[in-house]
């Protein structure tokens, strides 16, 4: 009967190429078109395009995953990531479009040094890198699930690879735009889908109740922790104005109106998924005790009969596919236009910045799934928290940027990513670090990184008397 859901996500994938290579003409031209659409997205592909890199393996299989030992309060992780949706709306989206630029370190270069740039550049690789193994992990979590004698997890990584990569070379960021929009859909089919009926299994939420654990905390919002779910905010709402995939939307968006009114849409769609996930969670906790965690979701799902479960497992393949593409896309954007053509290779023709930008897809792609392959026993949101403490310098200095230049030194940009980036570093190298801190109610490397990250921009700012470059 596994042939069935199995059957079911294959056509997805299929539909998913052919509205690609259907749509692959409106990337064609130089990085500007393959890699950021031309800058011609409207807020309507926008508002999908976000919600689709948000709502990925973390947001679903790994929100599962938390729920099936910390009940609902799992979700919070969504509304954490709505929460930084509408704060780069209000007051950041607009902003970012109107500057013309591809990728937050060419910004660092314009306003502050070379070395800022390059630094930068070497930050948003690794964080980028993290964040794409992960939506391996939930990809091999889901094919493993459908067919346990037939697929391994190591194995389903890799097929999630391919599928990934091949969208992703065909279309560029217009493809993953547009096919964002199928993926939303199907996404909010199968989550829903598989809460509703998880739960009418059971025999509705006061039979779940009664049959969860006698030390499980169930519907309790508060039960994973005020620090923690106070981190997932502050990581949140730092990340979200410095990763570059996701300010490479708005670099995209066909104007700043559309940038604003999509990344305001994209947190109302983002913000209810992590809850319908973490009901899917508690419902594994009655009907698959005992199993690994990271199987939590999609295990329940295959149990709600074999057309349910293909609609649902797609959803969720949907929400990794989105994910993964927008990803691999920024990622190429930075390789390409602040490596590339900054220091080797300025004058290049348009067919070979796109054929440049495929290769780069291509070799990342490799990396990240062989890093995938290395981390794939940790869980999923505690590996894409870690990595996304990076983004706390970039965040930083550009927010000055944008609102309080005049207190800019030329020096910030490097110094404070170079600072921050060490934080984070010595936190994960030494265990007593993050002991000595948790004592002091700092129970994530985000507090760190902002502390070390804030002390040095205040002490380049006394000592770096050369204002940045307007």
């Amino acid at each position: 009967m596994n042939w069935i859901p199995f059957s079911i996500v294959c056509f997805y994938i299929t539909l998913l190429y052919v509205i690609t290579w259907a749509t692959r003409r409106l990337s064609r031209g130089g990085m500007i078109a393959y890699l950021l659409a031309g800058r011609k997205l409207p807020f309507w592909v926008v508002a999908p395009l976000l919600t689709g890199l948000a709502v990925g393996g973390a947001s679903t299989i790994g929100v599962a995953e938390r729920a099936y030992s910390s009940g609902i309060s799992a979700g919070w992780y969504n509304a954490a990531w709505a929460a930084g949706a509408f704060l780069v709306g209000f007051i950041a989206a607009r902003r970012y479009r109107n500057m013309e630029v591809a990728t937050l370190p060419e910004l660092f270069e314009r306003h502050y040094s070379k070395a800022g740039r390059i630094i930068g550049v070497i930050g948003q690789l690794l964080l980028q890198i993290v964040i794409t193994a992960v939506q391996y992990i939930a990809g091999g979590a889901i094919l493993s699930a459908l067919l346990p004698d037939i697929v391994s997890f190591q194995a389903g990584m890799l097929i999630t690879a391919v599928v990934f990569v091949g969208i992703t070379l065909i279309g560029g960021f217009w493809a993953a735009g547009l096919t964002n929009i199928i993926n939303v859909v199907l996404i909010y089919v199968g989550v829903i889908l598989g809460a509703i009926i998880a739960v009418k299994k059971i025999g509705g939420f006061g039979e779940l109740v009664a049959k969860l654990p006698s030390q499980h905390p169930g519907f309790n919002l508060g039960a994973v922790g005020g620090p923690l779910i106070l981190a997932w905010f502050v990581v949140m709402c730092t990340m979200i104005f410095s990763v570059q995939s996701v300010v490479q939307i708005s670099f995209a968006a066909r104007d700043s109106f559309s940038a604003r009114k999509g990344f305001i849409l994209g947190g109302l769609i983002i913000l209810p998924v992590g809850f319908l996930s973490a009901v899917i969670g508690l419902a594994a906790t009655v009907l698959h005790p005992g199993i690994v965690p990271t199987e939590a979701l999609p295990r329940t799902v295959l149990s709600l009969g074999p057309f349910i479960a293909g609609l649902v497992l797609a959803g969720l393949w949907a929400a990794d596919v989105s994910t993964a593409s927008a990803l691999l896309v920024g990622s190429a954007t930075l390789v390409v236009g602040d490596l590339v053509k900054r220091f080797f290779a300025p004058d290049l023709k348009e067919k070979d910045e796109r054929k440049i930008s495929r290769i780069t897809v291509f070799i990342l792609s490799i990396l990240t799934y062989l890093l995938a392959v290395l981390v794939s026993g940790t869980g999923i949101i505690k590996t894409l928290l870690l990595g996304l403490a990076l983004t706390t310098p970039y965040t930083l200095v550009t927010l000055m940027t944008l609102f309080w230049p005049r207190v800019c030194r030329r020096g910030h940009a490097a110094w404070t990513l170079i600072m921050g980036m060490t934080a984070l570093a010595l936190w994960l190298l030494f265990p007593q670090i993050p002991s000595f801190f948790k004592g002091l109610d700092l129970p994530h490397p985000i507090y760190l990184c902002w502390i070390v990250s804030l002390v040095t921009f205040f002490l380049v700012a006394i000592f770096d008397k050369r204002k940045i470059k307007s």
